[in-house]
């Protein structure tokens, strides 16, 4: 007797639920598009765009270092100054609360359920706003940047480091508790070791992030080299605009490709 096959049929697709789905998304975006006015171009927009255009690519390269200090390689040094200093500071301030919301560092549920609710409402004020508090408290300069990056960097990275402790593997942990390890001994030779790696990524990213940041900062007066570039926006001096512009893109550039290698070699 030779053998039967059996075709099995394909199963046919749900076009009525795909045809729902598309014709939701197609009412969202009317929707959304309906609420905007058309924009009323002026006369003059021909002539502006043409000079800033003209102004970014023909920038102002006297500025890049000047004699009194207020150029670009300061500008960016303190941006960069800024950006390094809330990041330092918040990968260790968020350290106690990672191991505070982290579900397997606790016997109850209230506690970690807390620290998470602590890191969610560090998380849901922006940069912006925290700077602009900071301002009014501690008045405009880089100090104001760098807690409003420290603070709110602790709620993104501590999020990120309780996941990295919730993920990590239990068995080395229950090995030295089984030995008669406190947990002092425990925290140091079973969990450390195993979630640093997850913390210096996390912390590398989260630089990264902080270096954009810190250059929109100093646009509300947090310092920076977001300073300046407002300045010349107002001022119009689209030279100066362009060679500040240059010069955020080779920075940020640079650290990419530094923070790439550094993840690559160390981690």
């Amino acid at each position: 007797m030779s053998e039967t096959t059996r075709i099995i049929p394909k199963p046919k697709k749900n076009k009525i639920g795909l045809w729902f789905i598309y014709s939701a998304l197609l009412l969202i975006y009317i929707w959304a598009f309906s609420g905007m006015g058309l924009p009323e171009i002026k006369q003059t927009a021909g002539q502006i765009s043409k000079a800033i255009f003209s102004g970014i690519f023909h920038p102002d390269w006297n500025y890049i270092s000047e004699p009194g200090g207020e150029d670009l390689l300061h500008g960016l040094l303190d941006t960069l100054a800024i950006a390094i200093l809330g990041t330092f500071i918040s990968a260790f301030l968020c350290i106690p609360f990672a191991f505070w919301s982290a579900a397997n560092m606790s016997k109850g549920r209230a506690i970690p359920s807390f620290g998470k609710f602590a890191l969610s409402f560090i998380r849901t004020f922006p940069e912006l706003v925290m700077a602009i508090m900071f301002i009014k408290a501690v008045g405009p300069g880089s100090f104001a940047g760098v807690l409003a990056l420290g603070l709110h960097s602790i709620g993104m990275l501590g999020k990120l480091f309780s996941e990295e402790i919730e993920n990590m593997d239990s068995g080395p942990t229950e090995a030295l508790i089984a030995t008669g390890a406190n947990r002092i001994q425990t925290l140091w030779f079973a969990i450390i070791p195993q979630v640093i790696p997850g913390f210096l990524s996390y912390t590398l990213y989260r630089f990264e992030i902080n270096v954009r940041s810190a250059t929109i900062l100093g646009v509300i007066g947090a310092g920076g080299i977001g300073t300046p570039l407002i300045f010349a926006l107002t001022s119009r001096d689209w030279n100066r605009v362009g060679i500040i512009l240059i010069g955020i893109i080779v920075m940020v550039t640079m650290i990419d490709l530094i923070s790439g290698y550094l993840r690559k070699k160390f981690i």
